[in-house]
């Protein structure tokens, strides 16, 4: 079954990558010293990261809700899903080529996979996709830096061990040049879903006609190539600064 798109869906998705081009083209101009930037620090940044992130989640999550509904199979997702973690792959070796010390390993495509893999599983309770995501969100907000003492204190397990920075209940952030753990972004992801949820119960859902205007129709046919334009759009760009003689 072809699935149905959203155009609105897809452009959004669209726009979050724009912008995600645009903050990792400053980041290399950074790298190269032609910017003096904090993007560790600077709520400028850091805040910036945060939206297009919580963007793209917002939307995987929409995504599965809309695949609920058509009835997607699990091998039409493993596929999918396969691609992902392949990509996540690729990014952790290019990342150890360029930044050997701080390389990513569990980055945003990394996390996505890992929630796409829980949201999937938790289908039958769907019901509970808004009141969990909240809960993820709240808990580490409120209560995550306390509840990794607790169970070091108790249990003796340790989230800031390297093998369990994928949890996210973390006291110091880990060396990396970009890092998504369930904790918070599942929260996201699953409020992403319950959203899509609650307007699909709603509403006939759209069977992707055109939108309005230029922009939204560049926008809608960008956010379709999503994986492949993330994998590719900064080998591109730190080739261009290559050729300019920048080294980022």
């Amino acid at each position: 079954m072809h699935a149905r798109r959203l155009d609105n869906l897809d452009a959004l998705r669209g726009l979050a990558m724009v912008w995600m081009t645009v903050f990792h083209f400053c980041f290399d101009l950074n790298n190269a010293r032609i910017l003096q930037q904090d993007f560790h620090h600077n709520p400028v940044w850091t805040w910036q990261r945060t939206f297009i992130l919580s963007l793209f989640l917002v939307c995987a999550g929409v995504g599965q809700a809309l695949a609920r509904r058509q009835g997607q199979s699990w091998r039409q997702f493993g596929k999918r899903w396969g691609q992902i973690a392949a990509a996540a792959g690729l990014v952790s070796l290019g990342s150890w080529l360029m930044f050997p010390h701080s390389y990513i390993y569990f980055g945003v495509l990394h996390g996505m996979a890992v929630m796409l893999l829980i949201v999937r599983l938790l289908m039958p309770w769907g019901q509970w996709y808004a009141a969990l995501g909240m809960a993820i969100i709240a808990i580490h907000l409120i209560a995550g830096r306390a509840l990794s003492a607790w169970a070091s204190s108790v249990s003796g397990i340790d989230f800031d061990a390297p093998a369990l920075h994928w949890v996210g209940l973390i006291t110091r952030l880990p060396i990396t040049e970009d890092y998504v753990p369930l904790f918070p972004w599942l929260g996201v992801m699953l409020l992403g879903a319950a959203a899509m949820q609650k307007y699909l119960a709603h509403a006939v859902p759209p069977t992707g006609e055109r939108g309005q205007g230029w922009l939204h129709r560049k926008l809608t046919q960008l956010g379709r190539y999503s994986l492949s334009y993330y994998l590719l759009h900064q080998p591109l760009m730190l080739g261009l600064l290559w050729l300019a003689g920048i080294r980022a």
